[in-house]
């Protein structure tokens, strides 16, 4: 291995995990021939806030940010903001088909079986996603032939008002194992506890390590 590319192979497994106030960034840890920098990836970002100023959607931009620098191509899909019905479990798709429900998860569809990556940006409702990400998620099931075992990257940014630690655990199995199950690979959390307000995330230092985790990539 010539010694340029080991360098750059140590430095980046070097990023480890970073933590930083109640904030948590797990950084890439092992980096293939395929997964260097100079390979451009698809990144679907999903957001979830019905805030179109809230702390979880400007997570999201720094992130894009971060990941449009280093040429990543992005597709953004505000689920607040679009017509998406919940799964009637109907099971006309197959769990690999057409859905009977023509809404704007049409327009999402494709963009999630092309991905190389998808971004949950979230806060915190009661405990989970909000109701509006949940319905996407839930809409994954008419593509889960194409989308599982796809070996996709995926990353979480979620916020929330209170700082204890343990009541942000439920949102992170929930989204640690739906990636169990469709066979992707976490490359980093951000958890922006103690914000509630739109716009107090802005006051710390969760906006830079959104936008650093979109960096490394």
């Amino acid at each position: 291995m010539e010694r340029r590319e080991f360098l750059k192979r140590s430095s980046l497994a070097a990023l480890g995990t970073v933590v930083a106030g109640s904030g948590l960034i797990q950084a890439i840890n092992h980096i293939g021939n395929n997964e260097l920098k100079n390979n451009k990836m698809k990144i679907v970002v999903l957001t979830g806030s019905p805030r179109k100023n809230g702390n979880s959607a400007y997570l999201a931009e720094q992130f894009i940010k971060g990941a449009e620098e280093q040429g990543h191509e992005i597709f953004r899909f505000d689920c607040a903001f679009k017509q998406v019905e919940p799964c009637r479990a109907c099971n006309r798709c197959g769990m690999n088909g057409p859905c009977i429900l023509n809404d704007d998860f049409q327009e999402l569809r494709q963009h999630l079986v092309e991905a190389d990556m998808v971004v949950f940006a979230t806060p915190m409702y009661y405990f989970g996603v909000s109701a509006q990400m949940k319905r996407v998620i839930d809409r994954f099931y008419a593509i889960n032939g194409q989308i599982k075992g796809a070996r996709k990257k995926a990353a979480f940014l979620m916020t929330y008002a209170d700082t204890a630690s343990k009541e942000a655990e439920p949102m992170l199995v929930h989204y640690r194992t739906l990636l169990d199950y469709l066979g992707w690979k976490s490359v980093g959390e951000v958890v922006a506890s103690g914000v509630w307000t739109a716009g107090s995330v802005r006051n710390t230092d969760y906006p830079q390590q959104a936008y650093q985790l979109g960096k490394s990539l």
